[in-house]
């Protein structure tokens, strides 16, 4: 599951390199996610609205054993 999650994760990332931002996939157990947000997305205000209404619901379309996604 982690490589799957890798693999979307990397579609994701131009969209946020974009900005300046990037993610980073810190580890994957029973189905919770952990991202670290970096660059312009850490300490941005709109970091939790694209965590969990972007990379969160993509994820979870792409891998359906994804349940949650959380920020470390």
């Amino acid at each position: 599951m982690r490589e799957r999650v890798e693999e979307v994760l990397n579609r994701i990332r131009p969209a946020l390199l974009a900005d300046g931002g990037n993610v980073e996939l810190v580890d994957v157990s029973e189905g919770v996610v952990k991202l670290r947000l970096t660059g312009a997305c850490f300490g941005c205000p709109m970091a939790t609205i694209t965590l969990k209404h972007g990379i969160e619901r993509i994820l979870k379309e792409q891998v359906p054993e994804v349940k949650e996604v959380i920020a470390v």
